[in-house]
């Protein structure tokens, strides 16, 4: 399986970290020479195709750059600069390809990177535009796999290769020596890519990317072939019906509210700048803590979720594919809950990644009507949802998205599905989703079981009381 540790790095001095400084900008530099010889033949030659006519002199500027950077270091920064040309080259294919949707806007070819406070020499260095702070300087670099080292620990540390003229310009021996903030998510794996190294201005941070390649037998598979299926929302984030007969609603009301009142600040922000600006350093920042705390929830909630699925021995989880749920609707509210909170593609693709490591397919189906289906009568035009609540003539009433789920599942398992316990609810409190354990006596504040008036019952309910 590929995966990717990403992690804050310390240097251990002043003089390192002036000398990382100057490593990246030299790395910026180099990428901006290539770019730039790139773009003015693209340009000069209306849109050239061939890969060898827009290749720079890049024997001469790894030569240039190799006594700062490194000889392999200068080498992968524009063999990624090639690869970004060639992924250009590719979307602009696809998106003159009729027959191909999956392109809707034409790209651009690759951009310039900013080179911090000092910038080595560039070739038309006056036509690229370096000074707009709202752009975001980005002081990045590449190190090739065989260029550093990582040692994960008590006191983990990364350690790269550096280019002769700098250790003379510091009187610096060996490589440089970085301090690694936190755990890895993948400390163990058979082997590593090369590694970005960026400096993140907005929280005044090194950091680093190192993809990885782990064992596909990270973990067992499920001990049993049970089923689930979720159903996928923003009121309710995730509602789960699994053929063991569990139910879990995991809510995120909460969560958008924090994201609205972040957002309403954002704006409040926005409003005193100066004409002619945009942003600031402060909004960059809400922007980042916004996203982070929306995607570090999702992310907890994938894990939770999936510990408890793999526990009960489910090995298939089915999901709704979107049918016009992300069309413009005419509240303003709604339309920041499905297309800024909600960010369905990339929950569903955190759900893939990481049902991959517990043995754990994930299937996308229909699911067409689930939550308009009354489970009683099969009816869908005499039902009626309120809030969380869907009720039906017939007599049925019960959680709108758990008899979705519910519905979701019979209609797309072959198994027999187990009569339902009582669902479980789940908030979260800014670090992690807990279940409700069964002794009242330990009952949590933030946890909490549905109401029973809201779960429909058939005469089956685990507690006998229907």
């Amino acid at each position: 399986m590929k995966r990717t540790n990403t992690f804050a790095v310390r240097p251990l001095s002043d003089d390192g970290e002036q000398l990382l400084r100057d490593l990246l900008d030299a790395s910026a530099a180099l990428w901006n020479e290539v770019n730039y010889q790139r773009l003015m033949r693209y340009n000069d030659e209306d849109g050239f195709e061939d890969e060898g006519a827009w290749d720079a002199d890049t024997g001469r500027l790894e030569g240039k750059y190799k006594g700062v950077l490194g000889a392999s270091t200068a080498q992968q920064v524009i063999r990624k600069n090639s690869e970004t040309w060639r992924g250009f080259f590719k979307l602009k294919d696809q998106y003159h390809d009729e027959s191909n949707t999956s392109v809707t806007e034409h790209p651009e070819p690759p951009g310039f990177r900013g080179l911090g406070n000092r910038r080595f020499p560039m070739v038309g260095e006056s036509k690229i535009r370096l000074d707009n702070e709202d752009d975001g300087r980005v002081l990045k670099g590449v190190i090739r796999n065989d260029a550093y080292t990582v040692e994960w620990g008590d006191r983990s540390r990364l350690e790269i290769l550096v280019g002769s003229e700098l250790k003379d310009r510091y009187d610096h021996t060996g490589r440089l020596r970085l301090e690694i903030a936190g755990n890895p998510n993948w400390p163990d794996y058979d082997n590593h890519g090369r590694l970005d190294l960026w400096y993140d201005e907005t929280d005044c941070t090194f950091r680093a990317s190192q993809p990885v390649t782990v064992s596909d037998d990270a973990r067992d598979t499920p001990l049993a072939d049970e089923t689930a299926a979720l159903d996928i929302g923003a009121n309710n984030l995730v509602a789960c019906t699994t053929t063991t007969g569990e139910q879990h609603l995991y809510e995120g009301r909460k969560l958008f509210q924090r994201f609205r009142e972040t957002t309403q600040e954002i704006a409040r922000m926005q409003s005193k700048l100066c004409r002619g600006r945009y942003s600031s350093k402060r909004i960059r920042r809400l922007y980042r803590k916004r996203t982070r705390r929306r995607d570090h929830a999702q992310e907890a909630l994938c894990r939770d979720l999936l510990d408890r699925l793999y526990a009960e021995g489910v090995n298939t989880v089915y999901i709704g594919g979107l049918t016009d749920v992300l069309d413009t609707h005419w509240s303003v509210e709604t339309n920041a809950k499905t297309h800024n909170f909600w960010s369905f593609k990339k929950f569903t693709e955190r759900l893939v990644c990481t049902a991959e490591e517990y043995g754990i397919s994930v299937e996308v189906r229909s699911e067409a009507w689930t939550s308009q289906e009354c489970p009683q009568c099969g009816s869908t035009d005499r039902t009626m949802r309120h809030q969380d609540a869907l009720t039906c003539p017939c007599g049925f009433e019960g959680h709108a998205d758990l008899t979705a789920s519910e519905t979701f599942l019979e209609r797309h398992t072959e198994q027999a599905v187990r009569p339902m316990a009582r669902p479980v609810r789940f908030e979260w409190d800014d670090h992690n989703w807990s279940e409700l354990p069964r002794s009242p006596a330990r009952d949590s504040p933030k946890e909490q079981r549905t109401d029973p008036s809201t779960v429909h019952c058939d005469g089956n309910v685990a507690s006998g009381e229907c």
